[in-house]
């Protein structure tokens, strides 16, 4: 089968850190699905995977975590999904990911696909979706059903993929959402999603929110830089409120700036249940089955930015580069296989 593989971890710059390879078809067992992958997206996970370091693959690695595609052949221990059924997914970031023409996949982290959607825009979602959703009804503990409508959230990375969809999920939760954007392209995407208020995160934030009468916020779900904006955080949060972060950090977090608020804070990572093949590991699947309910419903849009083709080496390399760039709007998505 094709696939965009690497061996050295280089910069996205070389021509050999990300080339076209030819691997053998993998076969289903247990409960995972073959999948025959038909678009995928770049999600900046990609890229820190990718990232230079001085290591080299024995055999050529993989990468990927977003994808839409049609369930090709399944194991003796699937119950969820048959062949010809189309699926969407983020995948275990511990397996061969989704960059190459077919992917083995656990079925209990995949989702029926959004019958109102292209392969490209449902494989915008997943990553971001599950990462959004985790964030702000498991780990802020926003109720789904208005039980915080009219508590407010700072969205920081607004404009971003998760950003894009926590902004979407929080004003169907009923709260009034304050998003970061810099740029009048970003500002004005985010608020074609749904933002109450948009503040520039480039500029004096806290007076921002102020003037907008939001000096505190009971929620920050942080989708950005946790170093950059930890000191600002613990400003912005309201006493007893709550923060989520997926950036980890490098420095290290003076936790008693929360301390006298009372205010918890919390890790994303939705890579964690199929990393430690959790109880509740099956919730990923779940979760994408109501989403694409939503999406249907036109409730929830997708967050495709822009499309590249085919799937391959040269393309996933510029793919690769405007992530590492920090300037792309909703999602990156590349289809087909040629």
């Amino acid at each position: 089968m094709k696939a965009v593989a690497l061996t050295h971890y280089l910069p996205i710059s070389d021509p050999d850190s990300l080339f076209d390879a030819r691997l053998p078809k993998p076969s289903p067992t247990g409960r995972d699905l073959l999948v025959r992958v038909e678009a995928v997206s770049v999600n900046p996970v990609d890229t820190k995977v990718r990232a230079p370091k001085d290591k080299v693959e024995d055999d050529p690695k993989v990468l990927g975590y977003d994808a839409a595609g049609v369930v090709d052949s399944v194991g003796d221990g699937v119950t969820r999904f048959k062949p010809g059924d189309a699926v969407y997914y983020a995948g275990d970031i511990t397996r061969p990911g989704s960059n190459a023409e077919f992917q083995l996949v656990d079925e209990r982290i995949v989702g029926t696909m959004p019958q109102t959607l292209s392969f490209a825009e449902a494989a915008a979602l997943p990553l971001t979706t599950i990462t959004a959703w985790e964030a702000l009804f498991t780990r802020l503990g926003i109720g789904r059903n208005g039980e915080n409508r009219g508590q407010s959230i700072l969205i920081i990375g607004g404009a971003g993929g998760v950003g894009s969809i926590a902004i979407q999920l929080a004003k169907l939760a009923g709260l009034v959402v304050v998003a970061t954007a810099s740029r009048p392209q970003s500002q004005a995407w985010v608020r074609e999603l749904g933002a109450d208020h948009v503040v520039d995160y480039s500029e004096a934030m806290i007076e921002e929110m102020t003037q907008l009468g939001h000096r505190e916020v009971d929620f920050i779900a942080n989708f950005n830089n946790t170093d950059d904006y930890w000191s600002l955080m613990s400003e912005l949060i309201r006493p007893q409120g709550k923060i989520v972060g997926i950036v980890e950090n490098t420095d290290p977090l003076d936790l008693n700036l929360l301390k006298s608020k009372s205010a918890t804070f919390a890790w994303e990572f939705m890579f964690t249940r199929s990393m430690y093949q959790t109880a509740d590991m099956g919730d990923q699947g779940h979760l994408l089955d109501e989403v694409a309910v939503l999406i249907d419903a036109k409730t929830v849009r997708t967050s495709l930015g822009q499309t590249l083709s085919p799937i391959n080496a040269a393309n996933l390399r510029q793919a690769h580069a405007q992530i590492e760039s920090g300037r792309t709007i909703g999602k990156l998505v590349l289809t087909g296989w040629r």
